[in-house]
């Protein structure tokens, strides 16, 4: 049997949700005239796996993938299983202009430039 340093990595960082998510959710984002495009590398998934979430101007993507772990020994283990989780701030958009769609691997999102405008403080008056 090898030795576990010879398969090793030399130089590779901590363990850690941060690390994982930068590694495995790879993002680009182009802007156009009225809108932005997300594309997220989400290779091995289902559509099924992947959840996308607005909230109070974050868009968040959480991608959990299941394996069935077998009891055997590996001398390495580099593919993902487990959850990613992935938040932007994109602004005040209404929901039903995110659109978002999957295919081979790529969760492409779009959404409008302009924000929507912010109701302002209205005074209450007290009777």
């Amino acid at each position: 049997m090898l030795p576990r340093y010879y398969l090793n990595d030399y130089f590779t960082l901590i363990d850690s949700p941060l690390v994982k998510e930068r590694e495995f959710m790879k993002t680009d984002i182009r802007e156009y005239q009225n809108k932005y495009i997300m594309e997220i590398d989400l290779p091995g998934l289902k559509k099924e796996d992947i959840e996308v979430n607005y909230e109070n101007g974050y868009l968040t993507i959480k991608a959990t993938k299941n394996i069935e772990l077998k009891a055997e020994v590996y001398v390495r283990r580099e593919r993902f299983y487990g959850e990613v989780k992935r938040s932007f701030y994109i602004g005040e958009k209404k929901e039903t202009d995110i659109k978002a769609s999957y295919e081979s691997g790529i969760l492409t999102i779009s959404f409008p430039k302009e924000d929507i405008p912010k109701k302002e403080g209205q005074n209450i008056s007290i009777k």
